[in-house]
C-alpha cells in the first residue's frame, strides 16, 4: 500500500531528555554542536523513534523531527537571498494573523518565532540546501531500502513567511515589485528542493500548513477585510496560495506522494491559536489544490463538523486528525470508530459513492504533532505511545490494512 497509510501521524514526536540537554548546551552555555557530539546523539535519537514507530507498526515513519527546534526547520534559512530577522518592527506584520496575535509582545517590536524575509532574488543552491537531506538520510540510514518508499518528510507551508506579513513585507522593494513576482521564485526554489529530495529517494511529503486554516477564522477574515494595506479580497490571498502550491509541486514524478496538514495552532502548553469550521474553504480547497491527501484536524468542534468532507473529489484522500495531541486522557475508540464512519458517510454524499467505498479513502491520525516546537507539551512519551497504539487499533479494526 502506497502512501498515506490507514495509520498516520503528523511527525513530530516528543524529543528524548538527552537530545534536549545537547541542546540546551550548546544554546545557553555556548558549547559548539561538534564538542556537544549533536550528530551522534541526534542520529541515536532518531533510531530509537524510528523503532518506535516501527514497534508501533506505523508505516509513513518520520525523524520525528528531532533535527529542529521549530516545526519549520531551516528550509528557508537556507534559500540564497532571504534574511532572518532579529528584532522586526510591529508594523511589518499583520496584527491580526492568529500566530502573530497570540504571540505579540507588549510596545512595538514583535517576532513571531524565527522569521525570514526575502532581501534579493531568491534561488536554490544545493550546496546550501542541506537540513532536508540531512533529516531524510537519517532516517534511511535506520531503515532498509525497501522501505525508503514510507519514509514521511513534512515540510512548510510554502506561505509560511507571507501570510504573517503585511502587503509588500515579506520581501523588500529592490527583491520584489509584487507578490505574483515573488511567488513565482518561491514555487521555483520549492521545485528544486523536491527534486533534490526525490533525486535522494524521497517519496513522500507532507506540507504543513496552520495558515490555510487560519482562512477558516472569522476573526483573520475580519481583519483583513479592515486592513486597508491589503490588495484584494481574503479570497484572493487564498486562491494565490493554492496557485503557489499547484506550481511548486507541477513538475513532481507521479510517484510522489503529496499531501497537506491543516490544524489552527500547537503551541507550546498545547495551545492552539484559531477557530473555524472548513466550509467557507472547502470547495475551493478540496477541488483546486492538486495534493492527493488531506491531512485534516478533527479532534474537537473548533474544526467544524464533517459536513465539509462532501466535496471531496474521488480522487483524494483525507486523514481525519481525531485523536488530541493536546489533552493526557485516551479517546473512546468505539466513539471515534464511528466518528470515522460518519465521516465516510458524508464523503460518500458528495462523491456518489457507497460509504464502503467512501472508506477507502480514509485514514486516521492524531490532530497534530505531539511537539511542534522542541518542548513543553502537556503529553509524556508513554501518553504518545497510548495515542498512536490507539490509531493502529482502530485502523486494524476499521480496515484491516496498514
Amino acid at each position: 500500500m502506497a502512501p498515506p497509510f490507514r495509520a498516520e501521524h503528523m511527525g513530530s514526536l516528543l524529543r528524548p531528555q538527552p537530545l534536549l540537554d545537547v541542546r540546551e548546551a550548546i544554546r545557553e552555555k555556548g558549547v559548539s554542536p561538534e564538542e556537544a557530539g549533536l550528530a551522534a546523539v541526534e542520529k541515536e535519537s532518531i533510531a530509537h523513534v524510528i523503532k518506535l514507530q516501527k514497534d508501533l507498526g506505523l508505516k509513513a515513519v518520520t525523524s520525528g523531527e528531532y533535527n529542529r527546534t521549530r516545526f519549520w526547520g531551516l528550509m528557508w534559512d537556507e534559500f540564497e537571498g532571504t534574511i532572518r530577522l532579529q528584532d522586526a518592527e510591529s508594523s511589518m506584520f499583520r496584527l491580526y494573523h492568529p500566530d502573530v496575535v497570540s504571540l505579540i509582545e507588549k510596545g512595538a517590536k514583535v517576532m513571531p518565532g524565527d522569521s525570514v524575509i526575502a532581501g534579493s532574488k531568491l534561488r536554490h543552491n544545493r550546496e546550501k540546501s542541506v537540513a532536508n537531506l540531512h533529516e531524510l538520510q537519517l532516517v534511511q540510514s535506520s531503515l532498509p531500502t525497501s522501505e525508503w518508499a514510507n519514509i514521511k518528510l513534512t515540510m512548510i507551508t510554502p506561505a509560511w513567511f507571507h501570510m504573517r506579513y503585511k502587503q509588500g513585507r515579506a520581501y523588500t522593494k529592490e527583491a520584489y515589485a509584487n507578490d505574483a513576482e515573488y511567488f513565482k521564485d518561491v514555487a521555483k526554489v520549492y521545485q528544486d528542493e523536491l527534486d533534490l529530495l526525490y533525486k535522494a529517494g524521497l517519496r513522500n511529503v507532507q506540507f504543513d500548513d496552520p495558515g490555510l486554516a487560519y482562512f477558516c477564522s472569522d476573526k483573520f477574515r475580519q481583519g483583513w477585510a479592515e486592513d486597508p494595506d491589503n490588495i484584494g479580497t481574503v479570497d484572493d490571498l487564498l486562491d494565490a496560495y493554492i496557485a503557489l502550491y499547484n506550481d511548486s509541486i507541477s513538475k513532481l514524478p507521479a510517484d510522489f506522494h503529496t499531501g497537506v496538514h491543516l490544524c489552527r495552532g500547537n503551541f507550546i502548553g498545547g495551545r492552539h491559536f484559531a477557530e473555524g469550521a472548513y466550509d467557507i474553504i472547502a470547495q475551493k480547497l478540496f477541488t483546486d489544490l492538486k495534493v492527493n491527501t488531506f491531512y485534516l484536524e478533527y479532534d474537537t468542534g473548533r474544526a467544524g463538523g464533517f459536513e465539509p468532507l462532501k466535496f471531496l473529489p474521488k480522487d483524494k484522500y483525507v486523514v481525519i486528525g481525531a485523536i488530541s495531541t493536546k489533552l493526557r486522557k485516551l479517546e473512546d475508540k468505539e466513539e471515534v470508530k464511528q466518528r470515522i464512519y460518519a465521516a465516510a458517510d458524508f464523503i460518500a454524499k458528495g462523491s456518489g459513492q457507497t460509504s464502503e467505498e467512501a472508506l477507502k479513502r480514509v485514514c486516521i491520525s492524531p490532530q497534530c504533532g505531539f511537539s511542534t516546537h522542541e518542548t513543553g507539551y502537556p503529553l509524556t512519551e508513554e501518553d504518545e505511545k497510548n495515542k498512536l497504539g490507539l490509531v493502529r487499533q482502530i485502523a486494524d479494526e476499521i480496515w484491516g490494512e496498514p
